[in-house]
């Protein structure tokens, strides 16, 4: 044995940088290593897909901190490798390169890898996720070359992409399997809003579609629907969702399946083991204690801050109430709280003006506000869903009345 740290973080993204971050602010004097897949220190993902893919954030703009800070606090990254198997009784991980590191302490915030297309075509040039700058990256240096471009997915990744991609001048369609965009997410009458606004700006929205086959040689030339029509491509963007990075957790015995399941203090049933972020597996009292991941940058930096405390000595409970934003076009959606089995849904303004909020409400209480350009209603909507208010649906939706005039 040649390598060894007393914490070794897996995963180089949002939440292996804020728990290594979060060692050192709680004076942390052991060893810490971040072993990252990507050859980049930690950078934001949200901004790939917006203003990244835009060219209006270079991507030093993008990194967490700068190269410097991590120096001066003396964390130590093993970039450009995977984990692929982990022994909880050696208390060791192995490296793709066969690099064999022991550990005093394991956090892992892999995250996910982005779930791909199954069928014919789907390995085809030119068809792209956007899960790591360098996905945005081949997708920037095609864009020149490309005029049409069809996005998979209408979710909230495959409507950023959309909404960037025809404001630079692409002719943009967009297909989603189900009947409505945001669906698994967002109430009805956002799912239309949305709709609405990208078709004004262009984008060919196709609902309750399935693809068949991606068409081309080696690279993509158009995209053949289930029905028999052809849209010409260019250029395929898939946005369907994110399948968790445990497979090496899982096979060492931690107990999951759609992630790494983890208690209250984010440790796994393996000792000494902690896991954060998107392939987090935990029960959440904003889903009324169902087992969620939670894939935003705000949960990872919560369950970061939880584990290093653990790991510290200074256990605290996860109890971080839930809150997202999305960027399209000249909208700023920001949502609180989750929606999950919501029973009636309450409109506050008027959506015409595109400035709106839509509140959730369940057996009577708020579970959740989807705001767009509307950060009032976002802040003061916090404290409706933190303490399950019942307010009665027409004061709810009286925008004349500010939320915070509605809490207890």
């Amino acid at each position: 044995m040649t390598l060894q740290a007393d914490v070794i973080i897996v995963g180089a993204g949002h939440a292996g940088a804020a728990c290594a971050i979060a060692l050192r602010q709680g004076k942390f004097e052991g060893g810490i290593l971040v072993i990252g897949a990507e050859p980049e220190l930690p950078y934001e993902r949200p901004p790939l897909s917006k203003e990244y893919l835009a060219g209006s954030k270079a991507f030093e703009r993008l990194l967490i901190r700068p190269e410097g800070f991590w120096a001066e606090r003396d964390i130590a990254f093993r970039l450009g490798a995977t984990v692929v198997a982990v022994d909880p009784t050696a208390q060791t991980v192995q490296t793709d390169d066969g690099a064999l590191i022991g550990y005093r302490r394991l956090v892992w915030a892999t995250g996910g890898a982005p779930r791909m297309l199954s069928c014919g075509g789907h390995h085809l040039a030119g068809v792209h996720t956007v899960r790591t700058r360098a996905d945005a990256d081949r997708m920037m240096t095609e864009l020149p070359d490309v005029e049409h471009v069809v996005v998979i997915g209408g979710g909230y990744i495959g409507l950023e992409a959309a909404a960037v991609l025809t404001k630079l001048g692409k002719k943009v369609v967009l297909l989603e399997a189900l009947d409505r965009v945001l669906a698994r997410v967002a109430g009805e009458p956002l799912s239309r809003f949305f709709e609405a606004e990208h078709r004004a700006h262009g984008v060919d929205v196709r609902l309750g579609v399935a693809v068949d086959s991606i068409l081309g040689e080696n690279k993509v030339t158009g995209v053949q629907l289930k029905d028999g029509e052809v849209l010409k491509a260019d250029m395929v963007i898939v946005g369907i969702g994110i399948i968790p990075a445990v497979a090496p957790l899982l096979a060492a015995g931690a107990a999951g399946g759609n992630g790494v399941l983890v208690d209250s203090h984010c440790r796994t049933t393996l000792p000494n083991i902690f896991a954060i972020g998107d392939c987090a597996l935990h029960a959440n009292r904003f889903a009324e204690g169902a087992q969620i991941r939670l894939e935003s940058v705000q949960n990872a930096n919560d369950q970061a801050v939880v584990a290093a405390k653990a790991i510290l000595g200074q256990p605290a409970d996860y109890d971080a109430t839930p809150w997202f934003w999305s960027n399209q076009y000249d909208l700023k959606l920001q949502t609180v709280g989750l929606s999950t089995g919501y029973d009636q849904t309450v409109v506050r303004g008027d959506i015409a003006t595109r400035s709106f909020s839509l509140i959730y409400l369940k057996n009577g209480r708020v579970i959740a506000l989807d705001c767009v350009n509307a950060i009032k209603d976002y802040v003061q909507g916090r404290k409706l869903v933190i303490e399950g208010a019942v307010v009665e649906a027409d004061r709810l939706a009286d925008p004349t009345t500010p939320l915070k005039d509605l809490a207890d």
